[in-house]
């Protein structure tokens, strides 16, 4: 079993930036992969990034890439995303979670196990 706890969201201007954590409880956290997600009221959940076991290896969402990046410390049973220059768009619940699947699946939900509650992201225009 592993347990995520995401933190560092909050309300920013457009333009601004946040870094958002990820913690996992266990052991275990370094063999697998991990993912960021973000819903919006009314939206399907979407995915944002994710990262290999051992951080060699990232994916991003086409339309993020180039505003956000994913990392890792897998001595701090850490994944970190950090966003810049923020949009109003950009305003979500922002999930963690961590899949054991192969990397590629990674963009879909379905191939993650264990998901965090989520943490609030608001960008004011």
């Amino acid at each position: 079993q592993v347990q995520l706890v995401e933190s560092g969201g909050g309300l920013v201007q457009a333009g601004g930036s946040l870094r958002l954590s990820c913690t996992a409880s266990g052991r275990t956290f370094s063999s697998y992969s991990m993912g960021w997600f973000r819903q919006a009221p009314g939206k399907e959940r979407e995915f944002v990034a994710a990262i290999s076991s051992a951080g060699r290896s990232t994916l991003y969402a086409d339309s993020l890439k180039g505003r956000v990046t994913i990392s890792r410390d897998n001595a701090k049973n850490t994944v970190y995303l950090q966003m810049n220059n923020l949009r109003p768009e950009d305003t979500a619940v922002y999930y963690c979670a961590a899949s054991d699947r192969y990397f590629l699946t990674l963009r879909g939900s379905d191939a993650y196990k264990y998901w965090g509650q989520g943490t609030q992201v608001t960008a004011s225009s």
